[in-house]
């Protein structure tokens, strides 16, 4: 049975969407605070987080005083910042292995790299109990400590929307979240995807820059703040890889990762990822008047029924080896397909039609 206070958490989720898996926690030691090690002084302070945990991200070097990383035996003074970067609190409900098929392209002892599906939900949340990456990860690992806790985050430090489809690192162990984690966090883990966008986008590269938060009146999407009152510092870069006239086929590479960064970015300058029905782009936004025009682009919404785009590539230190490690991954195949037949219309185009 699921707790109700995990159904009341998982809706909170959704509704708030968190940017990152990690965050930071601070604290100004009390004037008359008595010297403590830091591990034992931080594990009074937040709630619902283990000192396994804690001295974790001590080794990891995720714990600084005044901004500089210190040792599990550190003992704090009166007058101290302590900053600690710290993966969220656990989120308990009844985790059940599932045998669902995963296409792994890197595992070790200490991590995996799995290449989602588009349609796959990366955790459990409401309307969403069964069928995830998690549930098929608890299956895969099962024995494996993480992923007997009966947490939804279960190993994770990232995320990718349910349809998009790509890249994914997943931790086997507290030091490897850690070290994971504060590379996402500080955005020196570096990723790649590929998206159709509507439109013919006027240069051959660009930087969008907005913060991204959510949106005020519909809290399933998330929307650009242009004067940054509010929402997250968000930027993404981009280069065109291929253009059709009335699409643009583009490599995204993400400085920060906010949630729907790429698609929330690009629909806000108007040029909303193909067949994206959050963002608009799940009609015809650019294009033909003509009526064969139109019956192509429905035949394209049905080869890739989904936003098109793609976690392609993803790079990070191991956190234990140290090793650069690079992964690229295949365009999926409604997407490659989609592609195809883009570039069979412009190609067998003498003329271009008036456009929208």
């Amino acid at each position: 049975m699921l707790q109700q206070d995990y159904i009341n958490n998982a809706e909170t989720e959704n509704q708030s969407a968190q940017e990152d898996l990690f965050e930071h926690f601070r604290f100004v030691v009390d004037a008359g605070q008595a010297v403590l090690r830091i591990d034992k002084f931080l594990g009074g302070k937040i709630a619902n987080v283990s000192r396994t945990r804690i001295q974790a991200a001590i080794e990891a070097g995720n714990v600084f005083v005044n901004s500089k990383t210190v040792k599990s035996n550190y003992k704090i003074k009166p007058g101290e910042v302590i900053t600690i970067l710290l993966s969220f609190p656990k989120i308990e409900f009844e985790l059940i292995p599932e045998n669902i098929p995963l296409q792994i392209v890197y595992e070790d002892n200490d991590l995996l790299v799995v290449n989602k599906p588009a349609g796959m939900v990366v955790h459990p949340a409401v309307g969403h109990f069964t069928g995830t990456l998690v549930n098929a990860l608890a299956f895969h690992l099962q024995g494996n400590e993480l992923f007997s806790e009966n947490d939804i985050r279960s190993g994770l430090v990232h995320r990718i929307d349910k349809d998009t489809s790509g890249l994914l690192v997943v931790g086997k162990n507290e030091k490897t979240l850690n070290g994971l984690g504060k590379q996402f966090f500080e955005h020196t883990a570096s990723r790649t995807y590929h998206a159709l966008v509507w439109g013919n986008l006027p240069d051959d590269e660009g930087t969008i820059t907005g913060n991204v938060g959510r949106h005020p009146s519909n809290r399933k999407v998330m929307t650009v703040f242009q004067d940054g009152s509010s929402g997250k510092h968000a930027v993404t870069h981009y280069r065109v890889l291929q253009r059709y006239t009335y699409c643009t086929y583009v490599e995204c590479r993400l400085e920060t990762g906010r949630t729907h960064q790429i698609r929330v970015h690009f629909s806000n300058l108007g040029f909303p990822l193909f067949n994206d029905s959050e963002y608009g782009g799940n009609s015809i936004v650019k294009g033909a008047l003509f009526s064969k025009y139109k019956q192509f682009v429905e035949n394209c919404f049905q080869i890739c029924p989904r936003q098109a785009l793609h976690a392609k590539t993803l790079g990070f230190v191991h956190p234990v080896t140290k090793k650069k490690l690079m992964f690229d991954s295949e365009i999926p195949t409604d997407m490659a397909a989609l592609l195809e037949k883009w570039d069979a219309y412009i190609s067998g185009r003498s003329d271009i039609e008036k456009t929208i």
